[in-house]
């Protein structure tokens, strides 16, 4: 097995920043960190790969006209079954850029038109093709306020108010309730009589076996795939990873989130200024999949987006990564976001952890990624300098073991 030496003049490990350390990657892990000296294949500033949790990479092409986008699909308002990597075209040149400057891993999702528009799905930005693609599913995409109110032309049942929006949603997820609860009662009834038959010495155990079996089979084919889909998130078995800017919406999350034993992650946030709505979300155990950082605000609903928002945020409680909703922001402008942040304090160890380790535990694959430590994906960039200097490049880019770019 192939042994690859990295001598990390300074090492973000993901937690800690520390000197003269060498990263030792053998196959697709990395296998030790030492800081006994050796013959080493690279050298510089070393981190984890980049984790971009939020982004329409590959869905939304550079290059091509707005109307070949995949990002939204008109069909209905619930759509629990779509897959995002189905719609991915590797050719978009975004999934080089990403790979240049260490963005190595993207979680993609649908749009917001809908309030449930299907999977995220967390990518390889340095697979060759969709058949590699996949890394590990982070949950279901869900939409709150202004998007999903403004898409009134496409099909489906489209209510133009928030109030009709959240009706319609609770509309589905009562009536999913109520027919599993429907369905186990009868369920329930037919294994009473079965269990009747059988101490009365109506049948034997094998009958009752098999008579068992087809109750079971018959009650899971009451439901769906889409009903089964959304009872995992119904049974907080998976996160709804949910598009929401402005307080008012996230407290109508919280209630949701509250009412039906959801969990839930806050996905952009941009148009809250007051700290105590990202302390209260502290307070619910909601993380924060902030951003995008430096774009334009092109809706009314995004109207106290200002950047100074990023202080707020960093002042309060909440746990928060950093997005960059590719392609409103590029990919690349990850590492640039931080600087909304650090020009209020924050420290670079606390800036490269948002990018990374902090990202990966929100997308819950922090068992692999995000940090350099041995038996961790060897997924790493070595810079040429420091990488929060304006002309910091990466002079080496590996991705699980593999060397993409030197």
């Amino acid at each position: 097995m192939k042994r690859i030496v990295i001598k990390a003049t300074t090492l973000f490990d993901g937690d800690k920043k520390l000197k003269n350390k060498y990263v030792i990657v053998e196959g697709e892990r990395i296998v030790e960190i030492t800081s006994v000296k050796m013959k080493h294949d690279f050298e510089g500033v070393v981190t984890p790969a980049f984790i971009d949790p939020h982004s329409h990479i590959g869905l939304d092409r550079e290059g091509e006209p707005w109307l070949e986008g995949e990002t939204n699909d008109i069909t209905d308002q619930f759509m629990p079954l779509n897959d995002p990597i189905n719609s991915v075209y590797f050719d978009d040149r975004a999934f080089k850029d990403a790979i240049d400057f260490g963005v190595l891993y993207s979680c993609i999702l649908p749009g917001s038109g809908n309030m449930i528009a299907g999977q995220a799905q967390v990518i390889k930005n340095f697979a060759t093709g969709v058949d590699s693609a996949f890394y590990r599913n982070a949950g279901m995409k869900m939409a709150l306020g202004y998007n999903p109110r403004s898409t009134g032309d496409w099909k489906g049942i489209r209510p133009n108010t928030r109030m009709g929006l959240y009706a319609l949603l609770e509309k589905k997820f009562d009536d999913l309730l109520l027919k599993r609860e429907k369905e186990l009662l009868g369920k329930q009834k037919k294994l009473y009589e079965l269990n009747k038959k059988l101490h009365s010495d109506k049948i034997d155990q094998d009958d009752y076996d098999y008579e068992l079996s087809f109750i079971d089979q018959e009650y899971d084919l009451a439901f769906s795939n889409e009903d089964l889909e959304l009872i995992e998130v119904l049974d907080g078995n998976k996160v709804a990873r949910v598009h929401v800017h402005k307080a008012d919406d996230i407290y109508y999350l919280i209630e949701l989130k509250n009412k039906y034993g959801l969990d839930v992650t806050v996905e952009h946030a941009c148009d809250v200024f007051e700290k105590r709505v990202f302390d209260l979300l502290a307070k619910e155990d909601i993380p924060v999949v902030y951003g995008p950082l430096g774009g334009i605000g092109p809706k009314t609903e995004l109207k106290n987006a200002y950047y100074q928002n990023a202080k707020t945020i960093y002042n309060s409680k909440a746990t928060f990564g950093i997005m960059t909703d590719h392609p409103v922001i590029s990919v690349i402008a990850i590492r640039d976001s931080m600087k909304y942040f650090m020009i209020h304090g924050m420290s670079d160890v606390e800036a490269m952890n948002k990018m990374t380790s902090t990202n990966a535990k929100i997308l819950r694959i922090d068992d692999e990624l995000g940090y350099i430590r041995p038996n961790m994906l060897a997924s790493l960039v070595v810079w040429n300098q420091d990488p929060f200097h304006f002309a910091a490049f990466p002079s080496m880019v590996m991705g699980e073991g593999k060397i993409l770019r030197k």
